[in-house]
């Protein structure tokens, strides 16, 4: 029954949602209100993405030992697979702002008392498998042109890639493929993972309405996996710096294109409701060190 739950949600007939046809317009204003929800809250951003920096430098440190230097261009890129996930707190202060709720830093964490929780989960690790697949092939590819040798240093390790055959061909096939599992992981996470933080679905159903919606807006989503993409490689640039960011405003850009491209449900959001304070008077002050008493 649990992974039933996982897969459908709460509902033994799960309701498809209401997929609707959006444009570039669309795309712009997503943007225009993610930087916005950025705007509002900086710091409760930051704070969430400050692991990309420190990933940065985990990385570059990790170029020194020139074994794992053909992999540091697949990690880089790689991570924009797992994007989704690290952005799941980002949407909920976006979820949380629109609806008039307590945005403070704390509440980004909310999303571990979602009823959606073990769906999120079960899609989080299935991003996370195609993150590993990814490196293995990257490093497949990286082999199957210059063979198990590690570069003898950076700088001949980039003049083999750059001014060689062996070299052009893993930038063109690498990136290809690289493309074949964006084009992947966009379809599947587009809207999935915001949809879980707005309705008990389950994995399946938002899963497939995160196909459904690339499907039915091909081009749309085309240009919006290539904004994500170069926006993510202007955020890695300055030792991912910038990804503090880029982050955050993809991430509340990304709720409001759910939010447009999802038609809203008439069911309350799975995420528990906010806590009421119960008002009190001074009168009452006896009484209240004894609550069974009432």
């Amino acid at each position: 029954m649990a992974y039933s739950n996982i897969l459908v949600g709460a509902g033994s007939h799960p309701a498809q949602p209401v997929v609707r046809k959006i444009g570039l317009s669309d795309l712009r204003d997503a943007l225009a209100k993610g930087a916005d929800d950025f705007y509002a809250m900086p710091t409760h951003a930051m704070f969430l993405c400050v692991i990309y920096p420190i990933v940065g430098f985990v990385l570059a440190r990790l170029a020194f030992g020139y074994s794992v230097l053909p992999l540091l261009y697949p990690l880089a890129t790689g991570f924009a697979l797992v994007g989704p996930v690290a952005a799941l707190g980002l949407y909920e202060l976006s979820r949380r702002r629109e609806a008039g709720l307590d945005t403070s830093a704390a509440r980004a964490f909310d999303i571990f008392e979602s009823s959606s929780i073990g769906a999120i989960a079960a899609l989080g690790f299935l991003l996370l498998i195609i993150f590993v697949i990814w490196v293995a092939v990257a490093n497949a590819i990286y082999i199957a042109n210059f063979g198990y040798a590690s570069p003898s240093s950076v700088e001949e390790f980039i003049k083999d890639v750059l001014t060689t055959r062996p070299g052009w061909n893993l930038i063109i096939v690498g990136n290809l493929v690289g493309l074949l599992f964006a084009i992947l992981v966009l379809s599947i996470s587009a809207v999935s993972f915001p949809l879980l933080l707005d309705r008990d679905v389950g994995a399946a159903v938002a899963l497939l309405t995160s196909i459904r919606v690339v499907a039915r807006n091909p081009f749309t989503m085309m240009v919006w996996g290539l904004i994500v993409a170069a926006l993510l490689l202007i955020g890695s640039l300055p030792l991912f710096f910038g990804l503090t960011v880029v982050m955050p405003l993809l991430g509340h850009a990304t709720w409001h294109l759910y939010r447009k491209v999802v038609e809203p449900a008439s069911a309350l959001p799975p995420t528990l409701p906010e806590a009421r304070k119960e008002r009190r008077y001074a009168a009452d002050f006896p009484t209240v060190l004894f609550p069974w008493s009432k």
